[in-house]
């Protein structure tokens, strides 16, 4: 079987011997040695001057958008995980989704500043597939209309605009380290920011929301990273490069055999841009067989691909009917025809022609 995706691993030995040192000090949570090792490591890598890390990457978005202290209305993406307009609204805030564009299918900044109203305070806005948003334009229209801006780079770890890394943009950043991404920490999560004075309280609310050992001044959560999966985003942060780097191969293979197909459609990469290729969208928009046809084809072949984002978030039934598909028709446009392929770190050249000949068959 070819899965949509498998997750890296370092050398097993390499692991006992990051986690060693938690028998002799039995510390296991609670930001130990590992952990702020861990911390400063990933500052250097990301090129950020703070981060903090967590459980997981929904509950690092939920503490983002609590600590920024934004209220009323957010405008936010449609063409995203659920977690993104969940984290919005479990922080009793409003989503108004604004559609996204047609060439990167990120949010479509020239969109934007119709949907401000008195009760917006903030955009979040996700990187979709490591592709960036505009976040120059983005930022121009936060600071004409005084916005926060958080990002949700869960696909962008690691990736730099002309050299800056990506979790310099915006107030904040949050990356998911869950074990099906580029970089994983098993599970987890990390938000980069740059005011360490607004986001004073993140590491507070991550631990229930204690100030001190009696006192408790914020309504917090439970959302602290384990020194274990500290030690794997230890272990996995050494070998990052190389992982990228065998990704490509793959993501190379598919480009030179699908590129130029009646039919098909991919994502031309940004200039200036480094990628991280975490994934591998396929457009299928007019080809002799619809995205259903390939995704059911390649599962009768133990090729597994997935539809991903679907459905557009806007319409999941959790929301009701309070989000009209009319209103974000290109995001619901681009939910039905998008297909990501497998892409892994272990994934080679000939798998990725095995898919492809699925496909072109």
């Amino acid at each position: 079987m070819i899965p949509v995706t498998r997750s890296s691993m370092p050398a097993f030995q390499e692991y006992c011997e990051a986690i060693k040192p938690m028998w002799e000090s039995r510390w296991l949570s609670n930001r130990g040695a590992i952990h702020r090792e861990f911390e400063g490591r990933l500052k250097d890598y990301l090129g950020v001057p703070n981060v903090a890390l967590f459980a997981n990457g929904h509950v690092a978005m939920e503490v983002a958008i609590q600590t920024s202290g934004i209220r009323g209305e957010v405008i936010t993406t449609p063409f995203t995980h659920i977690s993104t307009s969940h984290a919005i609204i479990r922080n009793g805030l409003t989503p108004v989704f604004c559609d996204i564009n047609e060439v990167d299918l990120t949010i479509d900044e020239n969109r934007l500043e119709a949907l401000i109203t008195p009760r917006t305070s903030a955009i979040v806005a996700t990187h979709v597939y490591g592709y960036v948003c505009h976040v120059e334009a983005i930022q121009r229209i936060a600071d004409q209309y005084g916005l926060t801006v958080i990002y949700d780079a869960a696909h962008a770890f690691g990736e730099t605009i002309h050299g800056v890394g990506i979790g310099n943009y915006g107030d904040a950043a949050m990356f998911s380290t869950h074990a099906t991404k580029v970089f994983h920490t098993i599970e987890g999560g990390v938000v980069s920011f740059r005011d360490a004075e607004r986001f004073r309280a993140i590491d507070n609310i991550t631990n229930f929301g204690f100030t001190g050992n009696d006192t408790i001044g914020y309504i917090g959560t439970n959302a602290r990273m384990n020194e274990f999966e500290a030690a794997m985003g230890i272990c996995n942060l050494r070998h990052i490069e190389d992982e990228i780097a065998k990704r490509k191969q793959a993501a190379t293979r598919y480009t030179e055999r699908l590129t130029g197909v009646k039919g098909i459609r991919l994502i031309e990469p940004q200039p200036g841009v480094t990628y991280n290729y975490a994934y591998y969208p396929v457009i299928f928009d007019g080809y002799r067989r619809n995205r259903e046809e390939i995704l059911s084809l390649l599962a009768e072949h133990d090729m597994i691909a997935r539809r991903y984002f679907y459905p557009s978030v806007d319409s999941a039934e959790c929301y009701g009917n309070a989000y009209p598909a009319e209103k974000t028709p290109v995001s619901h446009y681009f939910a039905d025809r998008v297909l990501t392929l497998p892409l892994y770190a272990d994934l080679t050249p000939q798998e990725a022609d095995a898919v492809c000949d699925i496909i072109l068959g």
